[in-house]
């Protein structure tokens, strides 16, 4: 794939070349569902894998699709906001690296004609996909997904992190999760 050796190539990447790592993202050009999210995490940088974590269970086990399906079937695409482990920092991992998705994810979009529905997985993909303001909150967010749809469905990550949000926030898991398996099974299901 000529755009992975660019990546790989870029300026901006030549550390994490030098490393031995290589970017993770997925542009199958049958795809119809794209995730958009932060950046790998260290195991998924090392495995080479995306969402091959306790992150990527939970996504699945929202998605309402299988380990096999995920992967296999060519329908899901995966673009993170950065395509390499940005590191660790205070609270977390650092935000993913600034101008990697105003270079690259054009260009990856492109190669799939048959998106139907783009998830936007926490705060710097909504907010650089919705345009949002720096001052948003994710909650409001993500409670008002219906009016991003029908491209757009922003969701919180799914990060055990996040375990203290989801028990604050049943509402997600109980209403919006159910929605996004819908509009997952009929993207899936149309021809």
């Amino acid at each position: 794939m000529a755009i992975l050796d660019d990546i790989m190539a870029d300026q901006m990447n030549s550390e994490l070349t030098a490393k031995g790592w290589r970017p993770i993202f997925k542009a199958p050009v049958s795809a119809k569902i794209v995730i958009i999210g932060q950046a790998p995490g260290i195991r998924v940088q090392n495995t080479g894998i995306m969402w091959n974590d306790a992150s990527g269970d939970r996504l699945r086990q929202w998605l309402g699709v299988s380990h096999d399906e995920f992967y296999n079937s060519g329908n899901f695409g995966v673009i993170p906001m950065d395509f390499y482990y940005p590191g660790k920092g205070k609270s977390g991992d650092i935000p993913p690296r600034k101008g990697v998705a105003e270079k690259w994810h054009p260009q990856l979009l492109e190669q799939m004609p048959n998106i139907e529905l783009i998830i936007l997985v926490g705060a710097y993909a909504q907010k650089y996909y919705l345009n949002l303001p720096s001052r948003f909150k994710i909650t409001d967010v993500v409670k008002n997904y219906k009016a991003y749809l029908p491209l757009y469905f922003p969701i919180v990550h799914p990060s055990p992190r996040n375990n203290i949000w989801l028990a604050k926030n049943t509402w997600f898991e109980e209403n919006v999760i159910p929605d996004l398996q819908q509009k997952v099974f009929n993207v899936l299901e149309s021809r």
